[in-house]
């Protein structure tokens, strides 16, 4: 069952998205000028451990995280630190994020792009694709298993990745269906909002090892980067500590130097 949580901020993204939506002559248009998607899972692959560093102005566990003036920057010194992935919220109502921080990040980097929303319709993974996306996130707890099958699918032939994020067992379980090549453990509990590391230690080495696994959520610092490594993650997701370090890159470094 959905948590209160999860149903309010899709809701919202339902209204945004009737809001702005585009015709489809409009989107058929932006698709066909849209770059080339990059291939995130290669650039994951690309090193023994990865990050996918945030662009992330607010949460609703913590409110507000940053200003982030210009995301484009942020993201710049992303990928120039070490990044296999940048991600960029475009949620409006409870991160604060939009598109327009996601054109402006993909008209600065090159490394792939996640768009970081609550994809739940088929035009908002095609609008994610024409928007330059490479990675799109489909949280298993928000979608039924016919919606989860067909958007992925969809995403697959856009030449999107698609990130897969589960919260617990019967979660994996109904991800395994779908024979997905990437799944997010993410820590935090939807209906409490809390996180909890032992998520990590006890979801990570159920998850099939020729999938790639990333962990998601509570990751301050390389202690808890090395944590999540030791029980089988490949890389990890991180946006608060990132955000709200006095300097981002180094912050990012320091996560990538569990591997030395």
């Amino acid at each position: 069952m959905m948590s209160d949580v999860l149903s309010s901020i899709i809701e919202g993204v339902r209204e945004d998205e009737r809001n702005r939506r585009l015709s489809r002559a409009e989107l058929t248009e932006r698709l066909t000028a849209a770059p080339a998607p990059c291939d995130a899972l290669n650039s994951l692959r690309s090193r023994s451990f990865s990050v996918i560093a945030e662009v992330k102005r607010s949460s609703p566990s913590k409110g507000d995280l940053a200003r982030i003036a210009s995301p484009e920057s942020l993201a710049q010194r992303y990928a120039d630190n070490g990044a296999a992935v940048v991600s960029v919220l475009t949620e409006q109502r409870r991160f604060k994020g939009s598109l327009a921080d996601f054109q402006a990040v993909r008209e600065r980097v090159s490394i792939p792009i996640l768009r970081k929303d609550f994809m739940v319709s088929e035009y908002l993974i095609e609008e994610s694709r024409a928007y330059g996306a490479d990675l799109i996130l489909l949280i298993v707890a928000a979608l039924d298993d016919s919606q989860l099958r067909d958007f992925y699918q969809l995403a697959t032939s856009l030449g999107m990745r698609s990130l897969i994020e589960i919260h617990d067992e019967a979660e994996l379980e109904r991800a395994m269906r779908i024979e997905p090549e990437i799944i997010g453990v993410n820590s935090r509990n939807l209906k409490t909002l809390e996180v909890s590391a032992a998520t990590f230690q006890r979801l990570i080495p159920k998850i099939p090892g020729e999938i790639y696994r990333v962990a998601e959520s509570g990751i301050s610092g390389p202690s808890d980067a090395k944590f999540a490594r030791s029980f089988g993650a490949d890389a990890i997701l991180v946006g608060e500590s990132l955000v709200r370090a006095s300097d981002p890159g180094k912050a990012l470094e320091q996560l990538l130097s569990v591997t030395d």
